[in-house]
């Protein structure tokens, strides 16, 4: 800790700002961008926030305002309606232990998401279902959730008796040959968005309502903990090697509209992790990234937050000092057995008991083999083609 002087100097910085007017009219000074904060200051923004609850009571009223904060600064407070999520359903293709089935939904009349749904082979009716959402992977062939880690993550949670629905961030995939870009204005809001939908998706296939996971790498890994702090509907939540006290995001789809920062208020993604308390949260982190920290900083913090609810053993660390950023083996090693046990899946369709993969069995498909368009199902003539033909 720093002396008093260094915390008052804190609490200017934090608090010196102007008011955002609107999500769409948005001020500069209020983005928390990146490397917002050195290591240093994160550590003391979070000792500082713990003196200000002590109580199950107050730090409710903390997450209340967190949530707030999110819905207000992606203009998602007045949500739109509802619209009908109309479904285009492609073939479903047969693997050993799993289905995989194109698909493309409208998440607002005209707005299509895109993805694959993974399924077991066997559907007995209920069952738990997983979210992934994907970081910023671009790189020609290793690209969003057509990556071979992702694509053997996807089949090897549907092997042990999930409904996965692995879907793409705004413009990836074949929504950016379409004409869709990943850092187009209010991408944030329409990313959140996106995955509340994807929530009312999975309910529409008889996902079970008390049985939802969200679980996804670096861009992935924020989609996942603003999805859970906002919808309610989330009950396990895996973010992957991006929760940390200094680092906010750098991409606009994390840090490009104000919901971390307003008049007389301030928080970082360890508090928004810490929404979802009392329900089972897993803080997956590395020493090769901006998560080194975590056992130390981040950790402690929401467990502390757990506390106050009542349940500390519902958030677990599991840190890999000489892994790096990414959602590789290590990772998938560590996030199958705390959604095996609070999903009541079967970790030996997945893991051998020494700890091993059980992946030799996934399928790894072409990127285009993914698109949920194609002859038989195009995409729609009124279809949107770009984030700036949207009307809320």
């Amino acid at each position: 800790m720093k002396s008093n002087c260094y915390l008052v100097a804190v609490l200017t910085l934090f608090f010196s700002y102007p008011v955002v007017v609107s999500a769409q009219s948005i001020d500069t000074d209020m983005l928390c961008v990146g490397d917002h904060w050195t290591e240093e200051e994160g550590a003391t923004f979070l000792q500082m926030e713990k003196e200000k609850y002590s109580t199950e009571k107050e730090w409710d009223k903390r997450a209340v305002a967190i949530r707030k904060q999110i819905l207000k600064g992606t203009g998602l407070n007045k949500m739109p309606k509802k619209s009908p999520l109309k479904p285009i359903m492609g073939e479903i293709r047969q693997y050993d232990g799993y289905v995989v089935q194109n698909v493309a939904f409208e998440s607002l009349p005209g707005v299509y998401v895109t993805g694959s749904l993974y399924m077991p082979n066997e559907n007995p009716g209920k069952i738990p279902g997983i979210l992934s959402p994907h970081g910023h992977w671009t790189k020609p062939g290793d690209v969003g959730r057509y990556r071979p880690d992702a694509q053997k993550r996807f089949a090897s949670m549907a092997r042990m008796g999930a409904i996965v629905w692995a879907y793409d961030a705004v413009g990836y995939g074949q929504m950016e040959e379409i004409g869709w870009g990943h850092r187009d204005g209010e991408v944030l809001k329409l990313q959140l968005w996106n995955s509340i939908r994807s929530v009312d998706f999975m309910l529409s296939l008889g996902a079970d309502p008390d049985k939802l996971a969200v679980t996804g790498a670096s861009g992935g890994g924020t989609q996942s903990f603003l999805l859970a702090a906002v919808d309610d509907r989330i009950d396990v939540a895996a973010p992957v090697v991006m929760v940390s006290a200094h680092f906010f995001g750098g991409c606009t789809c994390e840090s490009g509209m104000p919901i971390h920062k307003a008049k007389n208020y301030q928080t970082n993604n360890v508090e928004i992790a810490a929404v979802i308390a009392p329900k089972p949260l897993l803080l997956t982190s590395v020493g090769g990234d901006w998560t080194k920290n975590t056992p130390n900083v981040e950790f402690p913090h929401i467990q502390y937050i757990y506390g106050l609810k009542g349940h500390p053993e519902m958030v677990e660390n599991r840190h890999i000092a000489e892994d790096n950023h990414g959602y590789d083996d290590k990772k998938r090693q560590a996030v199958y057995p705390f959604l095996a046990k609070h999903l009541d899946l079967d970790l030996s369709k997945a893991m051998y008991e020494d700890g091993r993969l059980k992946e030799e069995a996934v399928v790894v498909e072409d990127q285009k083999a993914l698109y949920p368009f194609t002859d038989a199902n195009p995409f729609p003539a009124y279809g949107i083609t770009s984030i700036d033909k949207i009307k809320w």
